[in-house]
């Protein structure tokens, strides 16, 4: 019997740097970046969008010997089952179930073939952690109930007035050239968006997983980028010797083979990790006042003020027994954890001058 696949399932709203953490993660041995797998169906094989590397998903030499052991031909009915089962108004429902210790995504035909897909994967990678950034916390309660999974989450939040900003911006799906662009949902939406996801990801798995949560703000990774990916493989379950770093907040990046997400996926070399505050000063005031009132119960849980400032931080966590990280090894605020780092300003970074989601 095989042992099950351990997914590091990021979980949270969009850009709030899931991908430059899931590109940086696949640099460190036994961990593949594989992006964000719930898109693997659509994007991937029916609409044969590139793979990490560059290459059609389709074409890709790794891609190609996955897929084989899957059932390519029924790739539009599991795309389109996704998208039915993973609808926003079924929050309730699912967390009625969450709360009466039932399966909060009911079992589906269609979840063998999504078992198979981890299962392919880490067998064709020889990965110990695979790491899915797909952070739709319905998706990852789904993962987390399906037969060989070994599920661990990583709670990526960012300033909601940031990741609202970010949203508005003009980017290909895929790079500058690609006709096809990234959502651009209005602020009011992406905050409200942001409330909703990261409330779900803390009443899913913030309370009471033993091992297998862990909170870490954007913010705090950019400004300590080398000790907080230190602390996140730990978490994950791997060594985080020999890792990309070349120094504290620079990394060198060799191609991944992720499926979907920001496309700042595609870049290699050496790349720094900065703080980009731009939306401090280009924000309007009538969209931050919005945000900030929409999203005021998640400011204070996950420590932004009201106002411009930048967040309030704690210093450098530990370890609970219930596998959070805190700054006084206490647990907090319905059982979250704080954030790692020290404090810095509450923008989001840039790799090598693009804006990391």
């Amino acid at each position: 019997m095989n042992p099950p696949v351990r997914v590091l399932y990021l979980a949270g709203s969009g850009r709030s740097g899931s991908t430059l953490v899931t590109t940086v993660l696949g640099q460190y041995d036994g961990v593949f970046a594989a992006g964000e797998l719930r898109y693997l169906w659509q994007r991937g094989e029916l609409d044969n969008r590139p793979c990490g590397c560059g290459r059609p998903l389709r074409d890709c030499p790794l891609w190609r010997e996955v897929r084989r052991e899957l059932p390519t031909d029924r790739a539009a009915a599991i795309a389109a089952g996704l998208r039915g089962r993973l609808r926003m108004r079924g929050l309730p429902a699912l967390l009625r179930r969450h709360r009466r210790g039932v399966r909060p995504v009911p079992a589906h035909p269609d979840d063998a073939a999504l078992a198979a897909l981890y299962a392919a994967v880490a067998r064709h990678t020889g990965a110990r952690v695979v790491v899915d950034s797909s952070k739709l916390p319905p998706y990852g309660a789904l993962l987390g109930a399906l037969p060989g999974i070994d599920l661990r989450v990583l709670h990526l939040v960012r300033d909601p007035r940031a990741t609202a900003f970010s949203w508005r911006r003009r980017r290909g799906l895929d790079g500058d050239t690609d006709p096809e662009l990234m959502s651009r949902p209005p602020v009011w939406k992406a905050a409200l968006l942001w409330l909703v996801w990261n409330t779900v990801t803390v009443r899913l798995w913030g309370g009471g997983a033993p091992t297998g949560y862990l909170r870490v703000r954007y913010e705090d990774l950019t400004a300590d980028p080398e000790a907080t990916l230190r602390r996140i493989v730990a978490f994950a379950g791997v060594d985080a010797d020999g890792g990309p770093f070349t120094g504290p907040a620079t990394v060198r990046l060799a191609p991944t083979h992720s499926v979907a997400g920001n496309p700042s996926r595609h870049r290699t070399g050496p790349v720094p990790i900065t703080a980009d505050v731009q939306w401090r000063r280009d924000l309007s005031r009538w969209s931050y006042a919005l945000v900030t009132a929409l999203t005021a119960p998640g400011l204070r849980r996950f420590g932004y003020p009201w106002g411009r400032g930048g967040p309030v931080s704690t210093g450098v966590g530990r370890s609970t027994d219930a596998g959070r990280s805190t700054a006084t090894g206490q647990s907090t605020d319905a059982g979250q954890s704080t954030q790692v780092g020290r404090p810095t300003q509450a923008g989001h970074a840039t790799v090598a001058g693009r804006e990391e989601g």
